[in-house]
């Protein structure tokens, strides 16, 4: 199953965040590219999953302005016609899905809701194009791995074919052979349907294999947007990202 919907972008400018009197994001601005895969990389209150819920409207802006980039008309943010083509991947695969629904009525239910008739066709490709045949399309979430449970999260992100995936740590709660999977899974994916990611990670070597550009914050702010393949390199100019890249359990330059 592949998305026929042009690919799209997002721009967020000066996005402020406050949660009482403290300040979450203060005046965040970056643009992705259609097509592109952009992270957002600090360490933990730094920022970063705010970001993505404020972008979904999880949580409330108290400033900024957020919008898709692409052809044709655009959907307001926030509206139902957003939500459709912008879709979120949790962290933990255990908490994200419904204890009590099978798969089916997991994949089912984001169709319903948006009035979408072709179900069944969507439920078996989707399910197919995550790594999972029809055998998983009835069981409850306690009887997958969490690698499976993530496929389906990602299966049911998918489901309405939306054109910018929010990954919110997507790999941090499985293992590491299991990790892998998933990112060649959510890479393949991005390429065969056209798809814009926008990922947070506390991991400097899952952004750097998948995404192209980083943001790289602390406090809210943006320390510095350099290519990944420079975060990789150690080509950077600030004393931030260095001792983020000295933290890094396990990052390996290219080459080592």
């Amino acid at each position: 199953m592949s998305s026929t919907n042009p690919p799209l972008g997002l721009e967020v400018r000066d996005l402020q965040v406050r949660f009482g009197d403290f300040t979450a994001l203060q005046g965040l601005s970056f643009a992705i590219a259609p097509g592109e895969s952009f992270g957002l990389v600090g360490e933990s209150g730094s920022g970063k999953s705010t970001v993505l819920r404020a972008i979904c409207g999880l949580v409330a802006r108290a400033g900024g302005e957020v919008r898709l980039l692409g052809g044709g008309a655009l959907p307001a943010p926030g509206s139902k016609a957003f939500r459709r083509q912008v879709q979120m991947v949790f962290q933990d695969p255990y908490g994200s899905l419904h204890p009590r629904q099978t798969v089916d009525r997991m994949l089912a239910e984001p169709l319903a809701i948006h009035g979408v008739s072709d179900a069944e066709s969507r439920i078996e490709a989707v399910l197919e194009s995550v790594g999972l045949g029809r055998g998983y399309r009835f069981r409850y979430a306690h009887q997958l791995s969490g690698g499976q449970r993530q496929r389906v999260a990602i299966a049911r992100a998918l489901i309405l074919e939306p054109q910018l995936l929010l990954l919110d740590e997507p790999t941090s709660a499985l293992d590491a052979s299991v990790q892998a999977e998933v990112l060649n899974l959510l890479e393949a994916l991005r390429r065969e349907r056209g798809l814009s990611f926008l990922m947070v990670s506390h991991d400097l070597g899952v952004v750097t294999h998948l995404c192209e550009r980083v943001m790289v914050m602390q406090r809210g702010r943006e320390v510095e947007t350099l290519a990944a393949a420079a975060l990789a390199q150690g080509q950077v100019s600030q004393d931030y990202t260095r001792s983020l890249m000295r933290a890094a359990q396990g990052f390996v330059k290219p080459g080592r």
